[in-house]
């Protein structure tokens, strides 16, 4: 890990998933999340306040960072909420099968570099039953905007710590082995269009 990824990316994207309309998001989600946990990608611990502590009996976040994994042991702390963290990757899931409620995944599937091996994993430790909820950026349905996505992308995912603009959310979803109860869409306020368009909901194992 170099300097940029140590040193200067951690506090960007810290600022970036702070932005208010991705807060906003953020809200809607995160309190659906019950029983044991296992958010995916917790980076700098922006979704630990939003969590219904009534319905979480457990909370683990992964995050393979050990500068955003740092933050959200502060955040986590300053919260007073237990938090069991876990420095892997998304494709390293080390719970045992069936063993977790809900997983909980928010701007994280744009950075994973082998997206169906991560969700296979998360079907595997889902239970019978279980809930993946999602908030997630990708492809946009507007041509234009997605040739705009697909110009840019080489250059954002160095700077982004590998964020990829244009992923197809719902495929991907439907492709690991998951059956999406509910999504909706939108693009994001006060956000560039092409890095704004969300995709939110829950889903269950086909």
């Amino acid at each position: 890990m170099g300097f940029y990824e140590r040193h200067i990316l951690p506090p960007l994207l810290n600022m970036a998933m702070s932005a208010k309309p991705i807060t906003y998001q953020r809200r809607k989600v995160v309190p659906q999340a019950s029983g044991r946990v296992l958010e995916i990608g917790m980076g700098a611990g922006h979704n630990i306040p939003f969590y219904d502590r009534a319905k979480v009996s457990e909370l683990i976040g992964l995050e393979p960072s050990p500068g955003l994994r740092s933050r959200a042991q502060r955040t986590a702390h300053e919260a007073g909420m237990k938090v069991d963290f876990i420095g892997l990757k998304a494709e390293e899931i080390p719970l045992a099968d069936e063993s977790v409620d809900t997983v909980l995944v928010t701007y994280t599937l744009c950075t994973i570099p082998d997206v169906p091996r991560a969700l296979a994993g998360m079907k595997r430790v889902l239970k019978p039953g279980g809930c993946l909820i999602f908030c997630e950026h990708g492809e946009a349905p507007d041509p234009g905007v997605k040739r705009w996505q697909g110009r840019i992308n080489p250059i954002w995912k160095r700077i982004a710590g590998g964020c990829n603009l244009h992923r197809p959310i719902p495929s991907l979803l439907r492709e690991g082995g998951f059956a999406i109860d509910k999504m909706e869409t939108m693009y994001l306020p006060s956000t560039p269009r092409f890095a704004g368009y969300n995709y939110w909901g829950s889903a269950r194992k086909a």
